[in-house]
């Protein structure tokens, strides 16, 4: 790949062209995603699948700039990418991948052939699937994570997500007013805060969350 803003922390000497280098890194990723999410059956968040990815024996992924929206999302569009295809992959023998930025699992196929799925699910599947869409300017990148954070997607987050989002920010249930939730927010990510000794990858973590429960609670009005 030849775009500064690549993830690709590997070079495939075979490959033909940046499209063959895309996919053989694709390829590569199907066999690791699946092997870290088997070792995990509780499932991973994005970014501990992410930093699982950077590390040996894989390092197919490089540095990530969790700060800037423009580096973080061909990284976030990948892994994602790569999710959708191994989902599909999955039904085929009788499993099912839940995919969220907060938790990503492997589990037996509870959807009964033939009724399908959601929607909204399926316009994700098409998104990720659309490999033109990994190449965006920075300015729509922008707009779309300005967007996320806003709670403005299309369609609201489903109940999983939602609970898995509260337990992010210390909750044992949903809670029953944004009020609240935004209280929690800005205490955990004052915790986190590096001044304090936190990480930047830990408030990107608090920042999902937030932004799904802001969802939530937008699509309830």
């Amino acid at each position: 790949m030849t775009d500064s803003h690549s993830p690709i922390n590997a070079s495939y000497p075979g490959a033909e062209n940046e499209d063959d280098c895309l996919e053989q890194q694709i390829q590569h990723l199907l066999v690791a995603v699946e092997h870290e999410l088997r070792s995990a059956p509780a499932g991973m968040n994005e970014l501990s699948l992410i930093k699982a990815l950077q590390k040996p024996p894989w390092e197919l992924l490089g540095d990530v700039v969790f700060s800037e929206p423009e580096k973080l999302y061909p990284v976030h569009f990948l892994l994602f990418h790569v999710l959708y295809r191994l989902r599909d992959q999955l039904s085929e023998a009788g499993e099912s991948l839940t995919i969220s930025p907060l938790n990503v699992r492997i589990e037996a196929q509870t959807v009964v052939s033939g009724e399908g799925v959601p929607d909204s699910v399926d316009a994700l599947r098409h998104f990720y699937l659309d490999l033109s869409q990994y190449r965006l300017p920075e300015e729509a990148i922008q707009q779309m994570m300005n967007d996320f954070w806003a709670g403005a997607p299309g369609q609201a987050p489903a109940q999983s997500e939602t609970r898995e989002a509260a337990e992010a920010l210390g909750f044992k249930s949903v809670p029953t007013d944004f009020p609240t939730v935004k209280k929690r927010f800005r205490r955990a990510v004052m915790h986190a805060h590096p001044d304090r000794g936190g990480k930047t990858e830990t408030i990107q973590h608090l920042n999902q969350a937030f932004a799904v429960l802001k969802a939530h609670f937008r699509h309830s009005i």
